[in-house]
């Protein structure tokens, strides 16, 4: 029989790799004539670099870029295996988690670490970027990212503005003139899960401003200042973003990447999904294992196995999630795709020795559920 295995990771645990990895190592113990396809997933947040080099056999890229606090800092992307496509996470260079809590300040951090890690991307050679939005420490529209590609952003007196959400509010003209050519040439693709447009009550300023250190007055102005670069966006550029869906995502990234990439906003699985041509493989497949650190009530929006479910479903397969724990309201992935959930910790632990048991827990519990299956096999006469 053939399985598909496409786990998401075991956030501060494992990869979903390593994760694919003990799911197998523990089915073969009971079944090891099994044809074991495994496709590392991702749902466009943390770790989705690292799922689509190891599902691709890509590499990851290292270099120093501007982090959120304009001090320079290691970040990451990663180039897939045809060679042809760059994936990137904001978060590696413009992430919450650079900014120690007393400095965080959305009116001054900027992004254009992102675009220094496009540019380098670019540099070799892709024809193609993918840039997961998520987990950003910024405020600023991507104006940062798009600095560092080459636009300008100009006051009246023809000054280039202040970098962070705060001096947008200065933006009089954008100038576009110096932007590196081969941006044009490049398709961008930029994985955005929620649908909050730019400004207004559900915009990037009111929403998740406050997570990232604004208070109530930096809140009011980070929201006066987009809405005013919006008006010059579509003024110079003539995109309009205040209020298309997904515009708010990482403090107006998703404005960002619409104004000054031309990118396409898709679903985090989406994205991952078809770059990794899933869909090919669950059709070859009788049995999907997909599974992440933690299955609960929010699991149905956009998660990995719920992705993964809703296109083994199109096929009629039987879905099970291996995960490393559950929570409240789990119960509802039943009701969107999935069969069964196993939650793999054999007793009460501390967090950290679930952390540190979690390949021979994953592994453990592979091996009853493949008992479980061959039981019920043997008994219709199957194998």
């Amino acid at each position: 029989m053939k399985v598909l295995i496409a786990p998401d990771s075991y956030k501060e645990s494992l990869t979903a790799k390593e994760v694919a990895d003990a799911i197998e190592a523990g089915w073969k113990v009971v079944l090891p004539q099994t044809e074991c396809i495994k496709i590392p997933m991702a749902d466009g947040g943390e770790g989705t670099v690292q799922s689509l080099v190891d599902a691709t056999n890509g590499r990851l890229v290292y270099t120093k870029v501007t982090s959120p606090l304009g001090e320079p800092v290691k970040a990451f992307y990663g180039i897939l295996g045809d060679q042809n496509t760059a994936i990137i996470e904001m978060s590696a260079a413009s992430g919450l988690h650079q900014v120690p809590l007393t400095k965080r300040n959305p009116l001054i951090t900027t992004t254009r670490g992102t675009g220094e890690l496009i540019l380098h991307a670019i540099n070799q050679k892709v024809d193609k970027i993918m840039i997961g939005l998520g987990g950003s420490a910024t405020n600023d529209a991507g104006a940062g990212m798009a600095k560092a590609l080459g636009y300008q952003f100009l006051d009246r007196q023809g000054n280039e503005i202040i970098e962070g959400g705060a001096g947008l509010i200065d933006c009089h003209r954008i100038d576009d003139s110096k932007v590196d050519e081969r941006i044009k040439t490049i398709q961008f693709e930029v994985a955005c899960d929620v649908e909050n447009p730019l400004i207004g009550v559900n915009g990037a300023s009111i929403v998740y401003g406050p997570q990232k250190g604004a208070t109530s007055d930096m809140v009011e102005k980070l929201e006066c200042s987009l809405a005013h670069f919006a008006k010059i966006i579509e003024k110079d550029l003539g995109v309009s973003v205040a209020n298309e869906k997904g515009a708010g995502a990482a403090g107006g990234m998703g404005a960002g990447a619409l104004a000054f990439l031309n990118a396409n906003l898709k679903k985090g699985f989406q994205l991952v999904s078809e770059a990794v041509s899933l869909e090919k493989y669950i059709k070859e497949v009788e049995l999907v294992i997909t599974g992440e650190g933690k299955i609960d009530g929010q699991s149905i929006y956009g998660k990995t196995p719920i992705g993964v479910a809703s296109l083994a479903k199109k096929y009629q397969l039987p879905v099970l999630v291996i995960a490393g724990s559950i929570g409240k309201g789990y119960e509802l992935v039943y009701k969107n795709g999935i069969d069964a959930v196993f939650p793999i910790l054999p007793s009460i632990s501390s967090v950290e020795e679930a952390l540190l048991n979690g390949r021979q827990n994953i592994e453990r519990t592979a091996s009853e559920i493949a008992k479980i299956w061959k039981i019920a096999n043997d008994k219709m006469g199957k194998m």
